[in-house]
């Protein structure tokens, strides 16, 4: 370390730390041919080739179970990391959305809308996803898309049909971060428009509305249905999904509310 970062020569250095200059140049032993662990390396290192997403642990445990030897695990661990075998999980860092405008309560209509994403699947185990779009005054259910795949681009135009049948858009849109809802398609819609509001990652009470409304939906009506590809896409492309929602008003007092039929076209 002296040599390299204040330039010192190896007598120098070996003088100021006390160290016999013949230790310094000595190599380890596990760069040499008497290395008592050779053998044990070029094992970890077969079975790291052979199994690939097993970690060091299960190299121990084949070494006492399969290969009959009585070795520390420790070792084994030190062992592993000298020879580079760790295994790295790396996670794909998840993309957050930045909001246009600051958090907004839901004091009028047509205020604030929350938007969400759940999944349910049907009898042969092939996903579907589910939009769902409430207002978050009035606990209107304002989208209910069902499809095999729902991108970007066709949550934009389905936004577009219920903004013209609205009357026009929310001041707000709240929603998480998942990818449809953080793309450049959807906030390029938005822009001028319609506000982006985001809640944190690892946040979802921050979208209460629609997580209590899809946590009924889910509750209601997809847990108690088995779907088939004819009641996902009937004839004439048409997609129904029928649930009884109660969701009265905060204003509305203790009303039972009104019972909704989603049905997604």
């Amino acid at each position: 370390m002296l040599t390299t970062t204040k330039s010192m020569s190896e007598r120098l250095a070996c003088k100021a730390v006390g160290l016999a200059r013949s230790t310094y140049r000595r190599p380890p032993v596990a760069q040499t041919p008497a290395d008592p662990d050779a053998e044990m390396r070029a094992w970890l290192r077969a079975y790291a080739t052979k199994h690939p997403c097993h970690g060091f642990r299960r190299a121990w445990a084949a070494l006492r179970h399969d290969e009959r030897r009585e070795v520390n695990k420790k070792k084994v661990h030190r062992l592993w990391r000298e020879e580079g075998l760790q295994v790295r999980m790396h996670s794909p860092r998840k993309r957050a959305g930045v909001s246009s405008i600051p958090p907004v309560d839901a004091d009028a209509p047509n205020v604030v809308w929350a938007i969400d994403f759940q999944f349910d699947s049907t009898i042969d185990g092939k996903a579907i996803k589910i939009a769902s779009m409430i207002d978050e005054h009035t606990r209107v259910s304002l989208l209910h898309l069902v499809e095999r795949s729902i991108t970007s681009d066709r949550l934009v135009a389905e936004l577009e049909v219920v903004f013209a049948g609205a009357g026009g858009p929310p001041k707000v849109l709240r929603m998480d971060n998942g990818p449809e809802l953080v793309s450049q398609a959807l906030q390029q819609f938005c822009d001028g428009k319609v506000g982006l509001s985001y809640t944190p990652t690892g946040a979802p009470w921050n979208n209460g509305y629609i997580e209590s409304f899809n946590n009924r939906l889910r509750k209601e009506c997809l847990n108690r249905n088995h779907w088939n590809n004819q009641s996902v896409r009937g004839p004439g492309g048409h997609r129904q999904l029928q649930t009884r929602a109660q969701s009265p008003p905060a204003a509305s007092g203790p009303e039972t509310g009104e019972s909704r039929c989603v049905t997604a076209q």
